[in-house]
């Protein structure tokens, strides 16, 4: 009976070490971010009604396609990736999980998640999917050793979720996705140079050039970051506009944009870490307070 329990046990522990590998091969926790604003986008689609079948077959082929890209992401840096600390206990540099598996794993949640995004709402939606993925995975992914562009490269599929999630409830771009596109592309720069100053030491020890001018931080990136949160006063106004949301949505995303342009400034005032994890905080603030403020109220 002891045996049979420790082996039940080794094989309980076994299972969940697997799913944890697969969680981080995937990045599951930056996997649902995506797909919450592919869903965000879909239902602020006019006319589009809230179906739970719908949303989760949304949130199925995000997550795939997403995961796909995550993972391709990880093999292609599987060196690299041992030289950072944060990186290093992820399943390929920590050798948990073979190449071969990875390879695998990417190949049919990328597939499917195609599959299920043409299937499940239109061509359009899978080829954007597409687009987004092999962007990701195989071109802003080695960008990084070359220059301080594959920001600017990875900030389009980043920004795609949105469109992505407009395109499967609309079958069509418009100038809803695309304004909804812009909002998130220009959030893209604030964000990722906030993370890039937080793992700067880690990000150069790896080879990445993910900060632009001399790579190094300094008040010009800072002043950068500001312009760019600047843009998205305007930016937050346009569903607004098109009528993609009402006057209430937009004094709301105007509120929460000045507070992520006063992270912004206080970066350039302090020029330190502290300054930029503030920041990188409060883009995740600003993204999910804008989203789901836009959706609140939706006309």
């Amino acid at each position: 009976m002891i045996r049979e329990n420790s082996i039940k046990l080794s094989s309980s522990y076994a299972v969940a070490s697997k799913v944890k590998d697969y969680s981080q091969l995937m990045k599951f926790n930056l996997t649902f971010m995506v797909v919450f604003s592919s869903v965000v986008g879909y239902l602020l689609v006019p006319g589009i009604e809230f179906s739970l079948i719908k949303v989760l077959i949304l949130f199925a082929g995000g997550l795939l396609v997403s995961g796909s890209a995550n993972t391709i992401n990880q093999l292609l840096e599987k060196e690299t990736d041992k030289l950072m600390a944060r990186t290093a206990v992820r399943p390929l540099p920590a050798g948990r999980m073979s190449e071969t598996e990875a390879i695998i794993v990417a190949a049919v949640t990328g597939v499917a998640g195609l599959v299920i995004m043409a299937w499940g709402f239109n061509l359009l939606c899978a080829i954007l999917s597409l687009v987004s993925l092999v962007l990701y995975g195989f071109v802003y992914t080695p960008w990084k050793k070359w220059n301080s562009l594959a920001v600017l490269v990875g900030a389009i599929p980043g920004a795609m979720p949105l469109l992505i999630g407009w395109a499967a409830g609309a079958n069509e771009l418009g100038e809803g996705g695309w304004s909804l596109f812009g909002i998130q592309f220009l959030w893209q720069f604030p964000h990722f140079w906030a993370i890039a100053w937080i793992g700067h030491k880690d990000y150069s020890r790896a080879g990445f050039k993910l900060l632009p001018g001399s790579g190094e931080p300094n008040k010009l990136i800072a002043l950068q970051a500001v312009m760019y949160t600047l843009l998205l006063v305007p930016a937050g106004l346009l569903p607004y506009f098109f009528h993609i949301s009402g006057p209430i949505s937009a004094i709301v995303v105007i509120l929460v944009t000045l507070f992520f342009l006063y992270r912004a400034i206080n970066l350039y005032r302090k020029c330190d870490v502290p300054s930029a994890r503030k920041l990188m905080f409060g883009s995740y603030i600003y993204l999910t307070i804008m989203q789901l403020a836009l959706l609140a109220d939706k006309i």
